[in-house]
């Protein structure tokens, strides 16, 4: 699964982005055993992983805090 980019993440609607973080969140998870157990090929993968949960999280809060101002 290639990069995405923050500006396509901050089109996404609220639904898709609480679902999208939920995929993130599961694939994490396994990538996380798959190290742990040794499977792990691509050890990129959870940087990624996790820098992308960091950008949805971020814009899911831009969107909270944008809506109470």
């Amino acid at each position: 699964m290639p990069k995405v980019k923050f500006s396509e993440i901050l089109e996404l609607n609220p639904d898709e982005l609480s679902r999208r973080l939920l995929d993130l969140k599961k694939e994490a998870l396994t990538l996380r055993l798959q190290q742990a157990t040794g499977q792990l090929e691509n050890t990129a993968r959870r940087r990624i992983v996790r820098r992308e949960i960091a950008q949805v999280k971020t814009a899911i809060n831009q969107r909270k805090s944008s809506l109470e101002a």
